[in-house]
């Protein structure tokens, strides 16, 4: 045999020992390896990382939470252009390999032995899967075998489509961004769909080296990149020439974009926040709870200007407390230094920060923070008298220049008008809570001018005292122990000597005065201070405590004496509104909710709201209808009729107190809320103590809201800032919008309801010829009688005055 064949066999013999033991070593390692390998059956049912995610009735989004930023899509929804990107620039051979690319392999190996480097790992998409899921990202080669196993294991149990969808939503492309349908939200603030191909090419080159080729943090480095993506893409096929040179030229406007929310509901947000964190635990943050609320966005809208309205409004009746900051000459001709200094400043809800370069006769010009400039009228600017104390104010100003200075740094905000305004933001603090009363949904809150400027939700946090708000409950149960709206009280000083007190109490009425026997209708209409204490006083303390708990208070958190009529104790507008709405649906204790339901992130309803309802014959299946049901399937379809709310509260009662309440906003303290022109509206104003606390609370059979107003740290509002003044426009402004297109909705009168004619001084019967007569409304078993109008007749007979029975009570 000659040396070339012995040499040809010995070869041959090697290579074939070389391959053999290369096949020993391959199945030890996969030997040693594959027990600890995970199973891929867990990736079919992979549960991403997706943050919760709040909305409104109709769902729209009011608030995010979770470190990471994700929105999971299904293959087909991903635009095959970003498909194309990803290819090009990370596993072009994505389709043909079945997991490992050997040519990529290879690549990575010249290139370790040739520099010593791993930054070329080699690694298709697959393995960039396998890594993400299961594996640490340490450079290590038992890691490598690991992930080159798993990746046969995924691409032999799972189609390609899967993979990638699995990679597109999972991968992590900076802040906090992961997957591609976040990154597009992230950089650039719009869904996957509406991106240019440009900024495609921009995300596609992310997965690489997320900070270095990072479009907000180097934006130098990320043009390099996303112009990589761009070529690669043209030399494979899959962009024209036409459409690579109009992309390549395209300039990027990359910037982080927060979670737009669509619904200006966040003390709503935190409130739901709370709550799933409180359920699930940490989990919320990451297992894609979509939580939607009862808020219906056109009122919670109506909410938030209606209270950033009032806010601004009683600000401006105190005066004008000068420029956030003023920026000295030489600064004014330096750009940077004025983009710093309004940047120290924020938006606080629709104020803005801005740097007044020019002050005229009759206008000022401002720039804001983005360099555009505005005019203020000298009618924007008249309303800045100067502030001297919550009671006192400078003279009004002639022009701009008696307010405003080149250089002062100051909030305009954008008027209903179209015009800028100076601005200033408010120092007092309100909030404002609607709900349905027919079963306690929460149709607005608002519990602050802003959100990010405090987060003290006023409307659930906030204990204030109610003051005259509270009389309504006080009378209800007089009513319920034997009073009418009749009923003739004396309003006149009256001094009470406590032991439990420093001193005597000598309560009196707003106006300082006494104005004698005063019919009970009459003193809720204008809130007597003397003629609730005294009814009070009849119908007993104790008993009224004990009443109070029908509307939801707790007996033991209210004081045991006579202030209780005049609302000494503390109370959140979220409780007041509860309580109100007793009397807005005919008599219910509702619990109020905001949380219609929740689901999970592939849609399942975890959980669904089935509030009890305010009424007396709900709806639902009958008895009847259960009886008449002899399919099994069908008897299973029928609607499960609604639980119904407690009555707590007789509908009489209910209406009584509506009637009076009516009368309140018809010639009472609520009058100016005629301007809405409707007469189905009920409520009472608040006031305590030096005008510390201003209310307004008031209702039709379908929407019940309170407003209130105060500081924080509790001091007087000023003179005058009656609950009629400060809180009243705010109810008045959200109702307008609330009740918008809606028909007049009062409660129906119950049976035993009857109108009587009465002596307007007196609160007796009254025949049709005495001219103090007035109709009032009683229960007809409280009704007066007309008894003293009899008289014995010639003939021995009782005879009836002209104004008999038959005909007076209705």
């Amino acid at each position: 045999m000659s040396l070339f064949f012995r040499l040809l066999r010995y070869t041959a013999l090697a290579t074939a020992a070389s391959l053999f033991s290369a096949s020993l070593i391959v199945a030890g390692v996969y030997l040693y390896l594959a027990p600890g390998l995970p199973e891929i059956e867990t990736l079919r049912d992979a549960r991403l990382q997706v943050p919760l995610r709040v909305y409104s009735n109709d769902g729209q989004l009011i608030s995010e939470y979770g470190e990471i930023r994700r929105i999971p899509l299904r293959y087909e929804e991903f635009p095959q252009t970003l498909v194309a990107a990803i290819l090009a620039a990370e596993d072009n051979r994505f389709f043909e390999h079945p997991g490992v690319d050997y040519q990529g392999l290879l690549r990575a190996a010249i290139n370790l032995v040739q520099t010593g480097d791993r930054s070329q790992g080699g690694s298709t998409i697959t393995m960039q899967v396998a890594r993400n899921f299961f594996l640490s990202r340490e450079r290590t080669y038992t890691r490598k075998l690991n992930e080159i196993l798993l990746s046969f294991k995924i691409e032999a149990e799972l189609s390609k489509e899967a993979i990638l969808e699995l990679y597109l939503n999972k991968i992590y492309l900076g802040h906090r961004a992961y997957g591609f349908a976040a990154a597009a939200q992230v950089y650039y603030g719009r869904p996957l769909e509406a991106l240019s191909l440009a900024e495609i090419a921009m995300i596609a080159g992310l997965p690489k080296a997320p900070s270095a080729y990072n479009p907000v943090s180097n934006p130098r480095r990320a043009l390099l990149r996303r112009d990589y993506v761009l070529r690669r893409m043209l030399e494979v096929g899959y962009l024209d020439q036409a459409s690579f040179n109009e992309a390549i030229n395209s300039p990027d406007i990359a910037r982080l974009h927060v979670a737009h929310t669509a619904v200006d509901a966040h003390y709503v947000g935190e409130m739901v926040r709370t709550e799933m964190l409180r359920q699930f635990g940490d989990e919320a943050y990451t297992d894609g709870l979509h939580v939607y609320t009862t808020i219906q966005p056109n009122h919670q809208h109506a909410a938030n200007q209606a209270l950033r309205n009032s806010l601004i409004a009683y600000d401006r009746r105190h005066g004008y407390r000068g420029p956030l900051a003023r920026l000295q000459p030489e600064q004014l001709s330096d750009d940077e230094a004025i983009r710093a200094a309004l940047a120290q400043q924020r938006n606080v809800a629709d104020l803005h920060p801005a740097l007044v370069t020019h002050v005229a006769d009759d206008h000022a010009i401002v720039r804001l923070s983005d360099d555009s400039e505005q005019q203020i009228a000298s009618e924007g600017i008249r309303w800045a008298q100067r502030y001297i104390s919550v009671n006192r104010v400078g003279p009004e100003p002639n022009n701009p220049a008696d307010v405003l200075g080149v250089g002062d740094i100051v909030h305009i905000r954008l008027a209903e008008s179209g015009h800028w305004e100076l601005s200033q933001l408010p120092e007092v603090a309100g909030a404002l809570v609607s709900l349905r009363p027919e079963d306690g949904a929460v149709l607005a809150l608002v519990g602050g001018f802003d959100f990010f400027h405090s987060k003290y939700n006023r409307a659930t946090q906030a204990e204030r005292q109610p003051g005259s708000i509270f009389k309504p409950f006080v009378y209800s149960a007089a009513l319920e122990h034997g009073f009418t709206p009749a009923s003739v009280i004396n309003d006149a000083p009256v001094v009470f000597d406590d032991s439990n007190l420093e001193s005597e109490w000598r309560p009196s009425n707003y106006s300082g005065r006494f104005y004698g026997p005063t019919r009970f209708r009459e003193a809720l209409v204008h809130s007597r201070n003397l003629v609730s204490i005294r009814v009070m006083e009849s119908t007993g303390i104790a008993r009224t405590v004990r009443y109070m708990e029908r509307f939801g208070f707790n007996p033991q958190a209210l004081p045991r004496d006579l202030s209780l009529s005049l609302g000494s104790h503390s109370i959140t507008p979220y409780d007041l509104v509860r309580a109100y709405a007793v009397f807005a649906n005919g008599g219910f204790l509702i619990e109020p909710y905001f949380i219609d339901r929740i689901e999970d992130d592939d849609g399942n309803i975890l959980f669904q709201a089935k509030p009890p309802l305010a009424c007396d014959n709900c709806s639902g299946t009958s008895d009847e209808d259960i009886l008449l049901t002899d399919n099994l399937e069908q008897l299973l379809s029928l609607p499960e009729p609604p639980v119904q709310a407690a009555r707590t509260i007789d509908a009489r009662n209910a209406y009584l107190m509506q009637s009076i309440m009516a009368d309140v906003i018809r010639s009472g303290t609520g009058r100016a809320a005629l301007r809405l022109g409707r007469n189905d509206l009920g409520g009472k104003t608040g006031t305590t103590n030096e005008q510390r606390d201003a209310w307004f609370a008031g209702y039709n059979a379908d929407v019940v809201s309170t407003a209130w107003v105060g500081f924080d740290n509790p001091q007087p509002l000023g003179n005058q800032e009656t609950g009629a003044r400060a809180a009243l426009p705010m109810w008045i402004d959200y109702m307008r919008k609330a009740l918008r297109d809606r028909p007049e909705h009062s409660l129906a009168q119950p049976e035993g309801i009857v109108s009587v004619r009465i002596d307007a001084r007196t609160g007796d019967y009254a025949s049709s010829d005495n001219p103090n007569a007035i109709f009032e409304l009683f229960r007809s078993e409280n009704a007066p009688q007309p008894t003293s109008l009899y008289s014995p007749g010639s003939d021995g007979d009782d005879q009836r005055g002209s104004g008999g029975v038959t005909e007076d009570i209705f």
